[in-house]
C-alpha cells in the first residue's frame, strides 16, 4: 500500500510539474498591421472627423478592454528597419538594418522569439517577414525565421511578395509585373502557394493563427505560445477580399482553416479582389477608397475573431496580444492609372506627415495592449515608446532576465500598473532624417546633413500637429537643442552599410564634479545562472565594492557569477580610442548608451575590439559580465594612437560613492 501511494504521488507530481513550470507565463501575440495610420482607426480619430468614416469597432473595443499606447513610435517610417527594430530590441542606432535595407538578414543575436523560446515558448510568426538575406531558399537565407527563433514560419519571405495579397492568383490591373505576379509562401521548408488559390493573405495569416491557437491549447495546453502575426495589409496593393468575412467569430464561425489544396481556408471562393464592405458601397467614394477602406475593416473583423477564440477556449485570462503597425500611413497604390493619399480619410489624424516621414504622422502608430487579467482595462499612457521596448517587456511577462544588450525598457508597469515605468531611449534615424526625445520633448532634424544642423524641437503632449517649432525661443530649448546635438552622438554607433554625416564626430563627454568622484571601479556581484548577459541593474546584488579596475584578479568571484563593473572613464586627449577585450565568459560593454563590445550571443572566447571617436573628458560605461567556468577571467584594455595596447589605468576610472 505504501508503494502504490509514493507511486501516485511520483505520477501526480510529474504530471502537474509542467503546469507549475509555466503557470506564470502568459501566451503572447503580437499583431502588425503594414501602413496603417494613426488615424485610420475609430476610437483614435476616425470617430471624431466627418463624412464616411473608417469602422473599427473590434479594435475600439479592444482598446477600451485594454490599455492604449498614444504615443508609441515605431523607429524608423518604413517596414523593414521598423521590423528589424521590433524582432531585435535594438533602436535604430544600433539594429544592422537600417534606412532602406529591404531583404537584408536580420543579425544573428538575441531576439524577442529565441529568448521565448528559451523560456519554453512555443514561436510562431505568419505572414510577412522580408529580413531574410539573400537566396531562393531557407537554405540559403541566413536571417531566415527559423534561424532566428522561430519554431514554425508560415507566410511571405521576401519584401516585395508582401505587395500582392493572393499569393496564388494572377492579378491583372496590378500597375506592375512584381505586383500582378504570383507569389511564394513558405511553410517553414516548403514552397506551398500552389494549394493557396483565392486565398485573400489577410484572411490567410488569420486562418492559420486561429488553426494554430487552437491545436496549441488542445493539444500542449501546458506550453505557452509565442506568435508574432504580420499582415501585409492595408498596404498600397489595395485588393479586396473575395467574399464577405464569415458569420460568426471564434472556435464556431468567421475564418477556418480548411486545410485542402485549392479550398484551404472557407473563404477561398467566389473571385478574387471582388468584395466591398457595405459600409463603404454608394457612399460617394472613389474605387481606391472604398478599397483602402474595406481592407481596414477586414483587418478588424480578423483581430476579433482572434480575440474571440481565445476567449471561446478560455486562455483570454493567461493571454497579452498587442496591436500595432509598422508605420504610417502610404501614399501609394498599386493599380494601373490610380493614386492614392492618406488625406483622403485623415488616415494619420491630425498629425503631419506620413510613411517616410519622421513627422508624428509617419512615426506615432496605432498600438494597444490587451489582456483581461493582465493588462488594465480602459488606460490611455502619453508617455513616449518605441518598438524595442517590446522585447524587454516579453521577458518580462515571460518571468525572465532582459539581456543587457538591447536597447528597449519594459513596458510592463504601464500595462499593469505595477512598479515604476522606466524612461524609454525614443531615437529614430531614416536616411537624413534623425530625431530622439528628451526631456519629453521631440527634437527631429529632416535634412541633418552635418551635425550643425538644428534639431525642430517640439511638444508632441500638448502639440501633436507639430506646429510649434520651439528651437531658438527661449535659453531653456537653446539649452535643450544642445543637449539634443551631444545626446544622439551617445546612443548610437556608426553602421559602414548606413553611413550619416554624424559618424565621424567625437563623441561629447559629461559635465560631472570630480571632487564628488572616487578613484575606482564599482563592482557588483551576483550570483545565478543565466541564458545570456543580463541587465543586472534590474536584480538584486549579493555584494558591492571598489576594486582598482577593471578585473577579476582581486574579486572574490566564483563559479556562476555574475560582475556589473561601472563607473566613469577619464579620456586624456580626443581622437579614436580602440577598445580590446577577452574572456571565458561572456560580456556587455556599453559607453554612455552606445553598445561598443557585444560578445554575449554565440561568443568563442577571442578578442573582439571597437574603435571610437571620443571627446577628452569624462564618459560613463558599464561593463556586463557573466562566466560558468571554474577560472572566470576578464582581460579590458584600450589604446589611441600610436600608443601601445594597454590595460585602462585606474586613474581614468572613477565612481560615485552614491552609485554604490
Amino acid at each position: 500500500m505504501k508503494k502504490i501511494s509514493i507511486f501516485i504521488c511520483v505520477l501526480i507530481f510529474s504530471v502537474l510539474l509542467p503546469t507549475w513550470t509555466f503557470a506564470n507565463k502568459p501566451n503572447i501575440i503580437f499583431i502588425l498591421t503594414d501602413d496603417l495610420g494613426f488615424g485610420d482607426v475609430g476610437i483614435l480619430f476616425q470617430k471624431q472627423r466627418k463624412g464616411v468614416q473608417l469602422k473599427t469597432p473590434e479594435l475600439d473595443q479592444m482598446a477600451m478592454n485594454g490599455t492604449t499606447l498614444n504615443r508609441h513610435y515605431c523607429p524608423a517610417p518604413i517596414c523593414a528597419p521598423s521590423r528589424a527594430s521590433l524582432i531585435s530590441g535594438m533602436h535604430q542606432g544600433h539594429s544592422n538594418v537600417r534606412n532602406m535595407q529591404f531583404d537584408k538578414a536580420i543579425e544573428d543575436n538575441w531576439n524577442f522569439a529565441n529568448t521565448l523560446q528559451k523560456a519554453g515558448y512555443y514561436t510562431i510568426h505568419l505572414g510577412k517577414y522580408g529580413l531574410q538575406g539573400w537566396g531562393q531558399s531557407p537554405e540559403k537565407w541566413s536571417g531566415y525565421p527559423t534561424k532566428r527563433g522561430f519554431d514554425y514560419f508560415y507566410g511571405y519571405v521576401r519584401h516585395v511578395d508582401g505587395h500582392q495579397h493572393y499569393p496564388a492568383n494572377f492579378w491583372e490591373i496590378g500597375d506592375n509585373r512584381s505586383h500582378q505576379g504570383k507569389k511564394e509562401v513558405w511553410e517553414n521548408n516548403n514552397e506551398v502557394s500552389a494549394g493557396l488559390n483565392k486565398c485573400y493573405s489577410t484572411d490567410l495569416w488569420t486562418a492559420k493563427a486561429k488553426k494554430i491557437i487552437i491545436d496549441q491549447t488542445k493539444g500542449n495546453p501546458e506550453r505557452p505560445f509565442f506568435m508574432y502575426l504580420a499582415y501585409d495589409t492595408p498596404h498600397a496593393a489595395l485588393q479586396l477580399p473575395t467574399v464577405a468575412y464569415p458569420n460568426g467569430k471564434g472556435i464556431n464561425g468567421g475564418l477556418k482553416w480548411l486545410g485542402r489544396p485549392g479550398k484551404m481556408i472557407n473563404t477561398a471562393e467566389g473571385t478574387i479582389d471582388n468584395y466591398r464592405d457595405p459600409n463603404y458601397s454608394d457612399k460617394g467614394l472613389t474605387d481606391v477608397a472604398e478599397r483602402f477602406a474595406t481592407s481596414i475593416t477586414r483587418i478588424d473583423h480578423c483581430v476579433g475573431d482572434i480575440l474571440k477564440t481565445l476567449k471561446d477556449l478560455e486562455i483570454e485570462k493567461n493571454t497579452i496580444v498587442i496591436f500595432s503597425s509598422d508605420n504610417g500611413p502610404h501614399r501609394e497604390a498599386y493599380i494601373k492609372g490610380e493614386k492614392w493619399s492618406p488625406a483622403v480619410f485623415q488616415s494619420a489624424g491630425n498629425l503631419k506627415g506620413s510613411k517616410g516621414s519622421s513627422y508624428e504622422g509617419g512615426l506615432r502608430v496605432p498600438t494597444f495592449a490587451w489582456g483581461p487579467s493582465r493588462i488594465k482595462a480602459g488606460q490611455k499612457s502619453n508617455t513616449p515608446s518605441q518598438f524595442h521596448d517590446w522585447m524587454a517587456t516579453f521577458c518580462d511577462y515571460a518571468g525572465i532576465d532582459i539581456p543587457a544588450r538591447i536597447d528597449g525598457v519594459s513596458l510592463m508597469p504601464t500595462l499593469s500598473h505595477v512598479g515604476k515605468q522606466k524612461n524609454s531611449t525614443v531615437y529614430f534615424e531614416f536616411n537624413n532624417q534623425q530625431g530622439l526625445y528628451l526631456d519629453g520633448y521631440k527634437g527631429i532634424r529632416m535634412k541633418a546633413t552635418s551635425h550643425e544642423v538644428d534639431f525642430e524641437i517640439f511638444n508632441t503632449l500638448d502639440d501633436a500637429p507639430e506646429s510649434t517649432n520651439l528651437a531658438g525661443t527661449s535659453e531653456t530649448f537653446n539649452k535643450l537643442q544642445k543637449r539634443m546635438k551631444n545626446e544622439v552622438l551617445r546612443i548610437r554607433m556608426p553602421n559602414k552599410h548606413a553611413k550619416k554625416s554624424y559618424d565621424d564626430k567625437l563623441v561629447p563627454g559629461i559635465t560631472i564634479d570630480k571632487n564628488k568622484l572616487n578613484n575606482g571601479v564599482g563592482v557588483h556581484l551576483y550570483n545565478g545562472k543565466w541564458e545570456w548577459v543580463p541587465e543586472f541593474t534590474r536584480l538584486n546584488f549579493d555584494k558591492t565594492m571598489l576594486a582598482k579596475q577593471i578585473s577579476l584578479k582581486t574579486i572574490p568571484i566564483k563559479k556562476n557569477t555574475g560582475v556589473l563593473f561601472s563607473g566613469y572613464l577619464l579620456v586624456p586627449h580626443s581622437g579614436e580610442w580602440t577598445f580590446h577585450c577577452e574572456s571565458p565568459g561572456q560580456f556587455i560593454f556599453k559607453i554612455h548608451k552606445k553598445l561598443v563590445l557585444d560578445a554575449d550571443y554565440k561568443y568563442d572566447g577571442t578578442e573582439i575590439s571597437t574603435t571610437l571617436k571620443l571627446n577628452k573628458g569624462i564618459h560613463p560605461y558599464r561593463m556586463y559580465y557573466k562566466d560558468s567556468s571554474s577560472k572566470p577571467d576578464i582581460n579590458l584594455q584600450w589604446e589611441s594612437g600610436n600608443l601601445a595596447k594597454s590595460p585602462i589605468p585606474a586613474k581614468a576610472l572613477f565612481v560615485n560613492d552614491q552609485s554604490l
